[in-house]
């Protein structure tokens, strides 16, 4: 049987329906699909790929079906969708991803498309396994999805170990063994068994440590909306629609970004990191409550009018409100005694997490230096910003600077 040498894992071998799906069109192309997108602009070790966290959580999965005693054809489509769990990542994973649900309603595990047909869908029905069951898996519905996609997936216990392992940042470095071993199955629902509080507030804290420090850094937000408004120009300037966008890789979509008059100063930008600049960065509370719930419409509305106001060209403004601070890992069950409870009943430790998420959050505006204090003074206008409780870009700027210089 093949074995694979891995970065986090070491030796990983890989048997039955996995050996042949490895090497599917499918498969192979998340080779050249970056785990992180831009993180790699504040970190450039963290340079790893979709498909090294494929073959981690499938690993993952295969020690969780020892644990939990799946076993037969449940154990071959959890281990099959464990593997095939990120086909459906648009180039640059996450980073374009809510602009492709936009277009085509998908998100990156709405997978039946794909898992069913070509040779991913003739392999796993040569194996007598359901491409429909699969992508079932993989969307985390039933019993057994909750192992991939669930508030106690190997698919978040992969990506933690694997993001911590390539950026140097040890936050995310957990005690996966140990986190599999505690998982057991309590009516239907996955939990972690009696005695390991602490193993899951480690995963909880783990992520709630990497998200400001890695996955929400603020240069990797800047780069992100920069491609975002790049590859939004692609859709309305070219022939190519958002079902095709969704199935290139990184380097097909860099190549039409820099091949198109309209794109290319964007992604010019992004290629030499000379990033725009941070005009507002502001907290929750000074963020007026319709601007944090704007839709994406209104989003686009007060982009024009901030540039408008500002007296720049629209291209030139970039603003980026993140969705509502929420932990759903909070919701973890964990048994305490004879009773079943979430992890955030039990801990006030994760408690404590929760308010973190709220004081991490931060509204961005965006624009190169030469536009910084035009553009600050226009949104703090147009979005009605409350300037006592706002971190504006000068503040930050000081407060990160050796960061922000990198």
């Amino acid at each position: 049987m093949p074995t694979i040498k891995d970065s986090v894992h070491d030796h990983i071998e890989v048997t039955g329906v996995a050996t042949e799906l490895l090497d599917t069109p499918a498969m192979q192309r998340l080779r050249r699909i970056s785990q992180l997108g831009t993180v790699s602009l504040v970190y450039p070790a963290a340079n790893h790929t979709r498909l090294e966290h494929s073959i981690g959580v499938y690993a993952l999965a295969r020690r969780a079906c020892e644990v939990l005693s799946i076993e037969g054809t449940a154990r071959d489509e959890l281990v099959a969708a464990a593997l095939l769990h990120d086909v459906g990542h648009p180039p640059f994973s996450h980073n374009i991803e809510g602009l492709i649900q936009q277009e085509t309603g998908k998100l990156h595990d709405d997978v039946l498309d794909i898992v069913s047909a070509g040779r991913v869908g003739e392999t796993l029905r040569a194996y007598g396994l359901s491409p429909t069951r699969i992508a079932d898996l993989i969307r985390g519905e039933g019993r057994y999805g909750q192992v991939i996609s669930g508030d106690l997936d190997v698919d978040r216990m992969d990506y933690l170990l694997r993001d911590a392992h390539h950026t140097g940042v040890a936050y995310g470095t957990i005690d996966h063994e140990r986190l599999v071993r505690a998982l057991r199955f309590v009516d239907e629902t996955l939990v972690f068994a009696a005695g390991n509080l602490q193993t899951a507030e480690s995963l909880l804290l783990a992520r709630a440590l990497m998200n400001p420090t890695v996955y929400q850094h603020h240069v990797a937000r800047i780069a992100r909306r920069m491609l975002w408004a790049a590859s939004e120009q692609l859709l309305a300037s070219t022939p190519i629609d958002a079902s095709t966008l969704r199935r290139m890789d990184d380097v097909d979509l860099r190549a039409r970004l820099r091949g198109e008059s309209s794109t290319a100063p964007m992604v010019a930008r992004i290629d030499e990191r000379r990033l725009f600049k941070r005009a507002i960065w502001a907290e929750w509370t000074a963020v007026p409550a319709p601007v944090r719930a704007a839709s994406d419409a209104d989003q686009a509305a007060l982009r024009t009018a901030i540039a408008e106001h500002a007296e720049v060209a629209v291209e030139e403004v970039l603003l980026d409100i993140p969705s509502g601070p929420s932990m759903p890992e909070a919701s973890t069950q964990i048994a305490v005694g004879d009773a079943i409870v979430s992890i955030a009943a039990a801990s006030p430790l994760v408690q404590a997490l929760q308010q973190t998420n709220e004081a991490n959050w931060r509204l961005g505006v965006y624009t190169p230096a030469t536009h910084r204090e035009a553009v600050q003074s226009a949104a703090i206008e147009v979005l009605g910003l409350d300037t006592a409780q706002s971190i504006l870009a000068d503040r930050a700027d000081s407060a990160i600077a050796r960061l922000d210089q990198f």
